[in-house]
């Protein structure tokens, strides 16, 4: 938030404000959690300018705010693969604009795409970089990571790419669990070599691709049985439910 907010030429609430500022929200909706095997309660944090102005500037003043809400387990019964198609007209984000901050912007810019991938029966869009159109950068919502034997590969981060925190744990317990892990560009190509795709984000946690089609060429995974991704999925989420010792120090605990 701090790194979108100056990019965004908005004032950023401090460390300690933001903190506070969630667990008092969550404190104060406790009664609205789910239990563990029925859902989450999903965590909101917001900033948006406000006051009288119609013109072309920085607004006057700022409303940060947390808000919470309940949602359904995404996978009850398992985690079920989606089914992605390569966009190649529509672009996700350039470079110089704000694709790697969390601007409400990027998603107003996709939703054509979405909503054509979705009246076709796809789960929903893999994004090609901008000034190429050939190397791989992130779902609508979401990073991607590829699988080859022991390594696993994500599109670096250059100024188009979301830098998520669920992107980020991936990587750190990957490389605890012996992994390989490659920041680099991912050419279009590289889907029809790789034995496991899958997505990564607040919300889904980690998310197996079951196939991905690009110029009409689908191209399916999971002969594994999506070992790595469930692999994946169960340490995150396991140290976010609090089922198994959080030896990364990521959670905190409320009263």
């Amino acid at each position: 938030m701090r790194v979108g907010a100056d990019r965004m030429c908005m004032p950023a609430p401090t460390i300690e404000q933001f903190v506070e500022a969630v667990t008092s929200t969550v404190s104060a909706n406790e009664r609205w959690i789910p239990p563990s095997n029925k859902g989450f309660l999903h965590v909101r944090p917001l900033l948006m300018g406000n006051g009288p102005v119609l013109s072309l500037t920085p607004a006057p003043e700022f409303i940060f705010l947390i808000y919470v809400t309940p949602v359904r387990n995404y996978f009850e019964g398992g985690l079920k693969p989606i089914n992605v198609v390569v966009e190649n007209d529509i672009h996700r984000a350039t470079l110089g604009g704000v694709g790697n901050i969390k601007a409400i912007g990027n998603y107003a810019g996709i939703m054509k795409a979405q909503a054509k991938a979705k009246a076709n029966g796809f789960s929903d869009v893999l994004y090609l970089d901008s000034i190429h159109n050939r190397y791989l950068e992130e779902v609508s919502t979401a990073n991607v990571f590829f699988v080859k034997d022991n390594t696993i590969s994500t599109p670096v981060l250059g100024g188009t790419i979301l830098p998520g925190i669920t992107r980020k744990s991936i990587i750190e317990i990957a490389h605890s669990q012996g992994f390989k892990v490659e920041e680099q560009l991912v050419p279009v190509e590289e889907l029809f070599d790789a034995d496991e795709v899958f997505c990564c984000g607040n919300a889904v946690c980690v998310l197996p691709v079951g196939s991905i089609t690009l110029n009409g060429k689908r191209v399916d995974y999971g002969e594994s049985g999506f070992v790595v991704s469930q692999q994946l999925h169960s340490a995150l989420a396991n140290i976010q439910m609090g089922l198994i010792e959080d030896k990364m120090g990521w959670t905190t605990l409320l009263n």
